[in-house]
């Protein structure tokens, strides 16, 4: 049970990612929470549009994996959430730590351990 709240946790975070790359990447929401400028934004809404998409699929696998009853789809997925807040954090966005691979860990482990 621990293991589902966790997981659309996981989903819910990337919902909201998407939402912020896909529609407010030139916003002041968008850029606030990104922290780029106005000129940088515009220039790469194109980028963030793509990269929103990739975050929806994250988040759509999780819940697919849940309403199919597939661990290992849901896992896979969560490694992949895991992974991506690792290279995100490594590449200086220091946040990823906290929003992606941290929740993705907790995931993993509720999984492992079966709650």
């Amino acid at each position: 049970m621990l293991s589902t709240i966790l997981a659309l946790i996981v989903a819910a975070i990337h919902v909201y990612i998407t939402v912020l790359e896909m529609l407010f990447w030139d916003k002041p929401r968008g850029r606030r929470v990104f922290g780029t400028t106005e000129d940088f934004a515009t220039q790469t809404k194109s980028l963030a549009l793509n990269q929103g998409l990739y975050n929806g699929f994250l988040a759509a696998g999780i819940v697919v994996g849940l309403l199919l009853g597939n661990a290992q789809l849901v896992a896979f997925i969560v490694i992949c959430v895991l992974i991506a807040g690792g290279v995100g954090y490594l590449s200086g966005i220091k946040s990823a730590l906290y929003v992606q691979t941290i929740p993705a860990a907790l995931t993993l482990i509720a999984m492992l351990v079966g709650l």
